[in-house]
C-alpha cells in the first residue's frame, strides 16, 4: 500500500515524462491510498488542461483511466485529524493548504509513522516535506 498525492495521479493518468515510473510503482502494487479531496483535485488538473487544449481523445482516455484506479483506493476521510495535522504541517513547512491536507491525510492514513508508508508525489515542494516528515518518497 502506498499513499498517493493527486499530482501523481494525475502523472499516471497523462503521458508525461514521469509516467512510465509511476506505471511501474502502481503495476508493483495497485492499491492505492488517497486523501478524500482527491478526486476534486483531479478534476480541477483535468478541467485546466481541457481550458489549455487537451484534445478530446485524451481527456476521454484520462476519465477512462481516473475510473478504473479509483476501484482500488483506500480514502482517508477523516477530516478533524487530518486537519490537525495539516494545520501543524504548515507551521513546519513551505506547503499550500491542499498539500498540507494530502500530507496530513497520509499521516493519518499510517498512524503517524510515515516510515511504513511510501508517498508516491511529483510535486517538489510536498515531496520535501514528506520527507523531511520520515516517509519514503516514490519515484
Amino acid at each position: 500500500m502506498k499513499f498517493w498525492d493527486s499530482s501523481a495521479l494525475v502523472g499516471l493518468l497523462i503521458a508525461e515524462e514521469p509516467t512510465g515510473a509511476l506505471r511501474q510503482i502502481r503495476d508493483g502494487d495497485p492499491d492505492q491510498t488517497v486523501w478524500c479531496l482527491t478526486p476534486v483535485e483531479i478534476a480541477s488538473a483535468l478541467a485546466r488542461r481541457v481550458r489549455e487544449g487537451l484534445d478530446a481523445g485524451r481527456e476521454s482516455s484520462f476519465r477512462g483511466g481516473w475510473k478504473g484506479i479509483s476501484e482500488y483506493w483506500r480514502e482517508i476521510a477523516a477530516i478533524d485529524p487530518v486537519r490537525s495535522r495539516a494545520l501543524r504541517l504548515l507551521n513546519t513547512h513551505t506547503l499550500r493548504a491542499g498539500d498540507a491536507l494530502q500530507l496530513g491525510a497520509a499521516l493519518v492514513a499510517c498512524e503517524d509513522r510515515p516510515e511504513h508508508l511510501p508517498f508516491v508525489c511529483l510535486d517538489d515542494r510536498l515531496r520535501d516535506a514528506a520527507r523531511r516528515e520520515g516517509f519514503p518518497v516514490l519515484p
